[in-house]
């Protein structure tokens, strides 16, 4: 499969399988293709050449079956600053953390506003788990919980694929390393 920008590759020849319950470490420097191979496989960049299926079917985020087998966290995501933590899990119909802040998401810091985001992705049914930088605002302990829960989400059988600039992610959660560059 191959990603072109323009006249650049972005992603080229690229051969990647993830098997259910592993995990796929996509590293390199910004700008050389991560979260535009995640997006691709969540159905939201098309591929210049080549052929991508998730979970056995061509990626569509906008296909209600699919979005059923997969959970998302971009980089990007965001939460509604008026719903509080609780208000947020509710709609997505998940019962966690009786202690969750009873405040709007907008007083969290930018680790629990990431924590809250990720508790969205991480504990929603899925069969693959998309993961962009999922480290990002995090401190050491929240990141030790997010290899945990990666670990976990491998262990029920998930296919996980995440970017990450955290070695020690890396290697807590990894079987396959793919360096863009």
């Amino acid at each position: 499969m191959g990603i072109r920008i323009g006249a650049r590759w972005l992603l080229h020849k690229l051969d990647l399988r993830v098997p259910a319950g592993s995990c796929a470490a996509l590293l390199g420097d910004n700008g050389t293709g991560k979260t535009t191979l995640l997006r691709a496989c969540h159905g939201e960049q098309e591929l210049t050449e080549g052929a991508l299926t998730v979970d056995g079917r061509v990626p569509d985020e906008r296909d209600p079956a699919f979005r059923a087998v997969v959970s998302v966290l971009f980089d990007d995501s965001a939460l509604f600053d008026a719903l509080t933590p609780r208000q947020h899990l509710d709609a997505l119909g998940l019962d966690l953390d009786p202690e969750l802040p009873d405040t709007p998401a907008y007083t969290l810091s930018s680790g629990q506003r990431r924590k809250l985001l990720l508790l969205g992705a991480l504990r929603r049914e899925h069969r693959v788990l998309l993961l962009d930088e999922p480290e990002r605002a995090l401190d050491a302990t929240a990141r030790r919980w997010l290899a945990d829960e990666v670990v976990a989400a491998k262990g029920r059988g998930a296919a996980v694929v995440l970017t990450t600039h955290d070695q020690r992610l890396v290697e807590r959660v990894a079987d396959v390393v793919v360096d863009l560059g």
